[in-house]
């Protein structure tokens, strides 16, 4: 029988995603992204004020299939209710990028409430998420989940990346690492949960993005890496469009490092 073009493949015409934190640096372009490959995308947050913003934005520079909608992800029913609005909108949803992410906590010597806190989200919020759109993905018999990790749920801390800019806190919070860590083998297990029903769940670790930093961060951050720079505005796009697509169908419970080589180092 005679397959589809390679190409056709990538494409996501007919599909129906959610990018969690889609207003975000790197949400914005997984977004637009999945867009450009035809999917319906519902960009979603706790704060839906800045991704209304943004998909009015898309929505009159032509992108007519992209919405914005609220929930909460340490909320349970929250999650349930977006769920059910996307089903009686769209139908069903075939792909789920999990990239909202808290970061409550600035320091090592930070309170337990705010590791506490983190966790809400990025630990319980993230299972209950993946279970609801997991479980509906199920009953449609197939879907892409795509789990948004860090070169630093890879690697311990890096004390030389912030010695010229100390204001810098992401070297001293133990919480992201802690959960970026635990998404890894979190997407073996829901890979091993779903794979007989065709609903795909895999990781990718991204690197840092270029944002302004500081020149003395840039500059160090670079000779991490063997491409020598930070992620731009479109660097995640390829693959996050091929894990969702039919291109990756028999790739899942895998991560793929997307960080200019900083942990092949």
């Amino acid at each position: 029988m005679k397959q589809a073009n390679i190409i056709d493949r990538f494409r996501l015409d007919g599909k129906v995603a959610l990018v969690t934190g889609g207003s975000g640096y790197y949400g914005k372009q997984m977004v637009i992204a999945l867009a450009d490959a035809g999917a319906t995308v519902c960009c979603a947050s706790r704060g839906v004020d800045k991704c209304r913003e943004f998909t009015d934005a898309l929505n009159a520079a032509g992108y007519d299939k992209v919405y914005a909608d609220q929930y909460d992800q340490a909320d349970e029913a929250s999650i349930n209710a977006l769920l059910e609005r996307m089903v009686a909108r769209d139908g069903k949803v075939d792909i789920l990028i999990n990239n909202s992410v808290l970061r409550p906590m600035h320091n090592y010597e930070g309170p337990a409430a705010d590791f506490a806190k983190s966790m809400e989200v990025n630990a319980t919020g993230l299972f209950l998420i993946s279970r609801a759109f997991g479980n509906q993905m199920e009953k449609n018999g197939g879907g892409s989940i795509i789990n948004i990790g860090s070169y630093m749920g890879i690697c311990g801390s890096n004390p030389y990346l912030y010695e010229a800019n100390p204001e810098m806190d992401a070297i001293d919070a133990p919480d992201y690492f802690y959960h970026k860590g635990g998404m890894l083998n979190l997407t073996r297990f829901l890979a091993g949960r779903y794979g007989k029903s065709g609903v795909r769940v895999n990781c990718l670790n991204l690197g840092g993005l270029f944002n302004n930093q500081p020149e003395e961060f840039l500059e160090r951050y670079a000779k991490m890496t063997y491409l020598g720079r930070m992620a731009n505005e479109s660097d995640i796009q390829g693959v996050l469009v091929f894990l969702a697509s039919d291109a990756s169908a028999y790739i899942t419970g895998t991560s793929i490092n997307v960080d200019g080589g900083y942990t092949a180092r």
